[in-house]
């Protein structure tokens, strides 16, 4: 199973137990042509992404705006930030900002380990590489500022745990904005 498919059974288990309101947001595309073979099964044959997609899920839970990312790695030791574009990361940036909470799932695929990284660590380590620091996040460095998802039956990934975690630091006054 994907990532992002553990992420949308999770979000599904949330939302049928009225606990959080998450989805993952449509890829914005204009679509140039498409084949009608019969009315019930269009066929995009030509396609364009109208604009760069910023996060893939938001919503919202216990009145806080949720927004994240999910990203796969087949490496062991790190991950790559190449995996993540500039006009995430300010995205990502903006949210935390207006007080949104904000962070990336990690899934390390060889592995099979999944972390909840805060934007604000992503952030910095993105800041880092342009003034000459390392092109990844190692993964010990994830897992001593992140916080490890284990799987579990219902929902697959308990990642609101880890919110809830964030939400008692952001009223502490702990949660800091980059």
């Amino acid at each position: 199973m994907s990532l992002e498919d553990e992420i949308n059974h999770s979000n599904q288990y949330y939302l049928s137990r009225h606990i959080a309101v998450i989805h993952k947001k449509p890829t914005p595309i204009q679509l140039v042509k498409v084949d009608y073979p019969k009315r019930s099964a269009a066929v995009i044959k030509e396609a364009y992404f109208r604009r760069p997609s910023t996060t893939d899920y938001n919503g919202i839970y216990k009145g806080y705006y949720i927004d994240f990312d999910a990203k796969e790695t087949r490496n062991k030791r790190s991950f790559p930030l190449k995996n993540f574009h500039e006009h995430q990361i300010r995205h990502m940036q903006e949210c935390v900002r207006q007080g949104g909470i904000c962070f990336a799932f990690i899934k390390f695929t060889e592995l099979d380990l999944v972390y909840l990284l805060p934007a604000s660590t992503l952030i910095r380590y993105w800041d880092a590489q342009a003034s000459g620091g390392r092109k990844s996040i190692l993964l010990t460095d994830i897992q001593q500022a992140g916080f490890s998802i284990d799987y579990q039956l219902n929902p697959r990934l308990p990642y609101l745990q880890a919110v809830d975690q964030i939400i008692a630091a952001k009223n502490k006054g702990a949660y800091h904005v980059e």
